[in-house]
C-alpha cells in the first residue's frame, strides 16, 4: 500500500550507492518507510495507486537533517550568556532551568522539538536535563542523582511533537552509591519502555567524564553501555578552559574500556594526534557543532584529521540557547567557512561531504543509519522540500551546491516525517503548536520572576 508518492523533484538522496542527484520519484508505505526511490517518472498506475500524490516539480528534496548533538530543553533560553565561554554560558542558561518543574521541562522541550521540525531537523540526539547544579569554578555537577520524572517529561515532549530522537540521560554523578546509580538507570529505561519505537530510536547515555572528579564515572558509563547496549555521547575536549585536566581524563575512558563504536565524542575540539588515533582505533564516533563552537569561542574541530583517521563524523545544532537559531543550512555553511579559513584549503570541507555529515553521517555516528539520514528504500520517509525559486536563487548549476550554499530556511517549503507533512512553510501542522508557544512564554516568565525574587 502506497500512502504517499512524490515526483518531479531533484533528489539528493545522500545514498552512498547513488551519490549524484537525479530527477526522480519515491513512494512511502503504510509504515512510513520508503518502498521505492527511482529516477525518472512514475507510471500512471503507480500514481493512481497512491493515497496521496505530491508533485514537487522544480524543487530539491533532501533527507531530513539529523542533529547528532542537541539539548532541546534550552529552547526557551536563547540569547543568554552571550559574551561567555562554555562554563559561564552554562551557568547563565541553567539559572532559569534549575527551578523548573517536570511540566516546565515538558513544554520547553516540546518547544525545542517543534522548532527543529519547522527547520527541517527530523531526528535529534537529545541530551536531557536532569536537574543537576553546575559549579563553574570546578567544572562539576557535584554529587547528584538526576530526576527521572524530569527526564521522562522531556521524552514525552519529543514523542508528542513527533520528532525522532535518541533520548540521552546523564547518570548519577559524584559520590553516589553504585546501587543507587544503577537503580536510576533501571528507572530511566523502564520509563521509556512503552514509547513508540518509530520515534524513540533509543535510550542513550550523556557521558560526563569531562565534569567528573574521579574515574568512577567512566567505569559506571561503561557498565551501563554494556548492560543495556546503549550509545554513550560524551561532551569532551570542548573548551580550552582547564585543558590539561580535560585531556588527562581521556585515559579514564581508555582504561575503563569505553573506546568502542558505542562511544561518540561530542565537540572533541582540543584533541591531540595521540587522542585522535586512540579514539579512531577503538571505532569511536564524533559529533561536530560548528555554530555553537564559534558562539562560545570553543575553537575549530580537526574534522579533516578525524575523518582521515576513520572516525564517523556527524553534525549537530547543539543547544538552542547557544546556537540560538536552529538552522541546519547556517550550521553547514558555518562549518564550511570555519574549516576552509582554518586550513586555507577548500577541500578541508567539501560541500557534498558536509551535507552528508548533517544527514547520513550523523545517523551513522549514532548507529541509526538503518532508519534515518538518507533517502533509501527501508529508511523512514523523512525529507525536506526546498524550492530554489521561492525566493529565487538563480539557475541551479549544481544541485548540491545550490541546496547547501544558496538555499536556506526561507526556501524550505515543507518538512515531512514518515511521509506525513509536519511543517508547511513556517507553519506547523501540530494543532497544539500555538499552545506550546504560549506555555513556554508563560512558564519562563514565572521562572524568571522566581529567580529574581531569590
Amino acid at each position: 500500500m502506497t500512502t504517499l508518492l512524490v515526483h518531479g523533484a531533484t533528489l539528493l538522496t545522500v545514498d552512498p550507492d547513488r551519490p549524484a542527484p537525479f530527477v526522480g520519484w519515491f513512494a512511502v508505505g503504510a509504515d512510513g518507510r520508503l518502498t521505492d526511490v527511482e529516477p525518472g517518472t512514475p507510471t500512471p498506475e503507480q500514481l493512481a495507486a497512491a493515497d496521496e500524490v505530491l508533485d514537487a516539480t522544480g524543487t530539491l528534496i533532501g533527507p531530513g537533517f539529523v542533529s547528532a548533538h542537541s539539548h532541546l530543553f534550552t529552547s526557551g533560553s536563547r540569547g543568554l550568556g552571550m559574551d561567555e565561554t562554555l562554563y559561564g554560558w552554562i551557568e547563565a542558561m541553567l539559572r532559569y532551568v534549575m527551578p523548573a518543574t517536570p511540566e516546565d521541562m515538558y513544554w520547553s522541550t516540546r518547544h525545542g522539538a517543534q522548532d527543529f521540525l519547522r527547520n527541517g531537523i527530523t531526528t535529534a540526539y537529545d541530551f536531557t536535563d536532569g536537574g543537576l547544579q553546575f559549579d563553574k569554578t570546578i567544572a562539576s555537577f557535584g554529587d547528584w542523582i538526576p530526576s527521572v520524572a524530569r527526564q521522562e517529561a522531556q521524552l514525552r515532549a519529543k514523542l508528542d511533537a513527533g520528532l525522532r530522537s535518541l533520548h540521552s540521560v546523564m547518570l548519577a554523578q559524584g559520590d553516589v552509591p553504585r546501587a543507587d546509580a544503577l537503580a536510576h538507570v533501571e528507572d530511566t529505561v523502564a520509563a521509556a519502555a512503552g514509547a513508540d519505537p518509530s520515534l524513540l530510536l533509543g535510550v542513550a547515555v550523556s557521558g560526563a567524564v569531562q565534569w567528573a572528579p574521579t574515574p568512577d564515572t567512566a567505569a559506571l558509563e561503561v557498565e551501563v553501555m554494556r548492560r543495556y547496549g546503549l550509545v554513550n555521547q560524551a561532551h569532551f575536549l570542548e573548551t580550552a578552559e582547564m585543558l590539561d585536566l580535560q585531556r588527562s581524563k581521556f585515559a579514564w575512558y581508555a582504561e575503563a574500556g569505553a573506546l568502542t563504536p558505542q562511544l561518540v565524542f561530542g565537540h572533541f575540539i582540543q584533541t591531540t594526534p595521540e587522542i585522535i588515533a586512540a579514539a579512531a582505533a577503538g571505532g569511536c564516533g564524533m559529533s561536530w557543532q560548528p555554530m555553537s563552537n564559534g558562539r562560545l569561542a570553543s575553537g575549530v574541530a580537526s574534522i579533516p584529521e578525524l575523518r582521515a583517521a576513520g572516525m564517523r563524523v556527524g553534525m549537530g545544532l547543539d543547544d538552542q540557547s547557544c546556537t540560538d537559531v536552529a538552522d541546519p543550512w547556517n550550521n553547514m555553511r558555518t562549518g564550511i567557512a570555519m574549516l576552509r579559513a582554518q586550513y586555507k584549503d577548500p577541500m578541508a570541507a567539501p560541500v557534498a561531504d558536509v551535507l552528508m555529515m548533517h544527514t547520513r553521517g550523523g545517523a551513522e555516528a549514532l548507529g541509526v543509519d538503518g532508519d534515518v539520514g538518507s533517502l533509501r528504500v527501508g529508511r523512514f520517509a523523512d525529507f525536506c522540500v526546498v524550492d530554489p525559486r521561492r525566493p529565487d536563487t538563480g539557475p541551479v548549476w549544481d544541485a548540491v551546491g545550490t541546496y547547501v550554499l544558496a538555499c536556506s530556511l526561507r526556501n524550505l517549503r515543507s518538512v515531512w516525517v514518515g511521509g506525513r507533512m509536519v511543517a508547511d512553510g513556517a507553519e506547523l501542522t501540530d494543532p497544539q503548536a500555538d499552545e506550546v508557544v504560549d506555555q513556554v512564554h508563560e512558564r519562563m516568565a514565572r521562572l524568571a520572576a522566581e529567580v529574581a525574587a531569590r
